[in-house]
């Protein structure tokens, strides 16, 4: 069972131990110093590099890399590390030679890799880093330097070429990615025009032209048909007045002509047969007028067969009236003009047909031509968007080349370290003060812990299970017979027991 000690007992155990909680710490430091000076010297360089916006608006022009600044650090860190890169470093500077023969070239490179240091400076803003300082440690403050500013020329020249290669490799990339897309654009370029010289007149884009032209077609065809119908219409008229005038002249006509007139009506009656019923106006007219011509015919007969053959000479001989020879040529002229007419119709008809069979392929004409137009409009676009992307890594290239982008500078070149940064025989001699007064700590609990000796009246309580009823304080003896040192000793020594005695004549 222990006894659990308070404030007061801690500083009661100080103040007995004060020697283990002094000599001990004085010892561990006073080692610690002279510990120092059993290790070799190392000093340190450190060179800061502030990175460096570019000196021309990005708005303008495209930065080439845009990556994030921390991760092409580590890479080139990695770049730059490697032994391709340190072991020309190690071998030009002489670094280690003593340890050549010792260990292998891997062992000296990790070694030379573990005494540089790259650390990230970060910025105000969340993630921006404005720069970066680059420290290395040797026990020679020249070479150190000289060490620290080659390593910091291994990164500015590794930015620089990093930068030049890919905005090189970016435009070299869009170049041949863009004339690939120009090879597609003229592929679907010729798709395109081979399919509208096909197709010319069944485009979507000239549907609203064929629907205009039908219907100028139609209109055409109305009108035409409606001149067809009304020379027709005079043609019959003529030929009736025509049989008339015939039939009242002296002149008769020779039965030749009456014949063809009654042929030519019949032909016209069966027309207009195909057109209007047996009840129309035209239809009834005309068969009359042939119902007279055949009377007409048959009395001419009948008249020739009775008259003599001088008489008939003489009739036929004798020529026609001017008014049926102007008839006469009426009735060509609207023979002529009914002609033309049924060749325009006919015409009119057969272009008609032509332009409704247009707008009925237009539909799937429409389908096949959106799609080669939308090929061709995504393989333009792409063209365009490849090309404006080259003219940009073009001037990103032209940037870097000129060194007006993003670069680093050297704000604080690589200094001559004066004092070794290794090692400090202040913070060895801190260390070991630390060591010494841990240890006298531990000793003075393990002394006090392991006595059993009453000091106090809580140590009777405690011990003992007994109250306490009188203390009886400390004698001292006569201040004039000791001397002053120990008059203060007997003072020190009497401090422990004061817990147990209480003021002169009181008891519990």
């Amino acid at each position: 069972m222990t006894k659990q000690l308070t404030l007061q007992d801690y500083l009661g155990i100080a103040r007995r131990r004060k020697r283990l909680l002094i000599i001990p710490p004085v010892l561990c430091a006073i080692a610690g110093f002279a510990t120092s000076f059993f290790f070799n010297a190392k000093y340190t360089s450190t060179a800061l590099v502030l990175v460096q916006g570019p000196r021309v608006a990005t708005s303008l022009v495209k930065p080439a890399v845009s990556d994030d600044l921390n991760e092409r650090l580590l890479a080139m860190e990695q770049q730059i590390l490697s032994r391709s890169r340190l072991e020309p470093v190690l071998q030009r500077f002489g670094l280690y030679k003593e340890d050549l023969n010792k260990s292998s070239m891997e062992d000296l490179i990790d070694r030379m890799r573990s005494n540089i240091q790259v650390d990230v400076i970060r910025g105000a803003k969340e993630r921006s880093t404005p720069g970066f300082s680059i420290s290395f440690t040797s026990d020679n403050p020249k070479v150190t330097q000289e060490v620290c500013s080659e390593i910091t020329s291994l990164f500015m020249q590794e930015n620089l070429k990093e930068r030049e290669e890919s905005a090189v490799g970016t435009t070299d990339f869009l170049t041949s990615q863009l004339a690939d897309s120009k090879r597609n654009l003229d592929e679907q370029d010729a798709k395109l025009a081979e399919f509208e010289r096909k197709h010319i007149g069944q485009l979507p884009g000239e549907q609203n032209l064929n629907m205009d032209m039908l219907n100028s077609l139609r209109t055409q065809l109305d009108s035409v048909t409606q001149a067809l119908y009304r020379a027709q219409q005079d043609k019959l008229y003529m030929e009736n007045l025509l049989a008339q005038e015939t039939a009242a002249s002296p002149d008769t006509p020779s039965t030749t002509d009456v014949q063809n007139q009654i042929k030519s009506l019949k032909e016209k009656l069966v027309d207009l047969e195909t057109h209007y019923t047996p009840q129309h106006p035209d239809v009834i007219k005309t068969k009359q007028m042939i119902a007279t011509l055949e009377k007409s015919l048959e009395s001419d007969s009948s008249t020739e067969q009775n008259s003599s053959p001088v008489s008939k000479a003489a009739s036929q001989e004798s020529p026609s009236s001017p008014n049926i020879q102007h008839l006469r040529d009426s009735v060509h002229v609207l023979q002529t003009t009914i002609r033309e007419k049924s060749t325009e119709q006919a015409k009119l008809q057969q272009e008609i047909t032509q332009y409704e069979g247009r707008l009925e392929l237009t539909p799937t004409v429409k389908e096949e031509y959106k799609q080669l137009t939308r090929d061709y409009q995504t393989a333009q676009s792409l063209y365009d968007d490849l090309l404006r992307k080259k003219s940009e890594s073009e001037m990103s290239t032209d940037l870097e080349r000129r060194q007006q982008g993003e670069q680093f500078r050297v704000v604080d070149a690589a200094n001559l370290p004066e004092k070794p940064s290794f090692p400090n025989r202040w913070q060895f001699a801190g260390g070991g003060l630390g060591v010494g007064l841990g240890l006298g700590v531990v000793l003075a609990l393990l002394i006090e812990l392991s006595q059993k000796a009453i000091r106090g009246e809580s140590d009777i309580e405690f011990y003992l299970k007994l109250p306490v009823i009188v203390s009886i304080p400390i004698v001292v003896p006569d201040e004039r017979a000791v001397s002053s040192r120990r008059r203060k000793w007997l003072g020190k020594k009497a401090q422990p027991r004061a817990v147990l005695a209480n003021t002169p004549g009181e008891g519990r």
